[in-house]
């Protein structure tokens, strides 16, 4: 991809929200040498969190809509932290968890939703490796939760 992160955002109409506040003591992010490391945000929309369990009351649809969505909302927590997207190298790792019923098996199925846009965004340099686990509760009764690696 030759286009940079930000003009890629803008080209797909991303609007980045405004990165949340730490709920407790924690840092957002933290640089150590080229690696960004970011903290979990869990799933939020304009109207508040996206909350659910995939399974019960929320699909998988729902989820991918919530994983993608966290995603955003990392974008903004990593261009606060380091003033442009455009100095990202690569999207190192995601971790993501669903609030799912016990024994559901298509969590990467939702976490697919972060994992797409990060392409998107950055093109191969969005490729990562990374776990998609089915939890059986997340803060704030969250429906996913992400957490980010990042290299600069």
């Amino acid at each position: 991809m030759t286009m940079a992160p930000e003009a890629r955002v803008r080209e797909l109409g991303l609007v980045l929200p405004a990165p949340p506040s730490p709920g407790g003591n924690y840092m957002p992010a933290k640089t150590v040498g080229a690696i960004v490391y970011l903290s979990g945000v869990v799933s939020t929309d304009a109207s508040g969190i996206i909350t659910g369990t995939v399974g019960i009351d929320r699909t998988i649809e729902d989820g991918y809509a919530a994983a993608r969505c966290c995603a955003l909302t990392q974008l903004s927590v990593l261009q606060k932290h380091l003033e442009s997207l455009n100095v990202v190298k690569s999207i190192v790792a995601v971790n993501g968890y669903v609030n799912a019923i016990p024994g559901f098996a298509d969590s990467p199925k939702i976490i697919n939703g972060a994992s797409d846009l990060f392409v998107a965004v950055f093109g191969d340099a969005g490729r990562h490796v990374r776990a998609a686990v089915g939890v059986s509760a997340l803060p704030r009764n969250a429906l996913v939760e992400l957490q980010v690696t990042v290299e600069i």
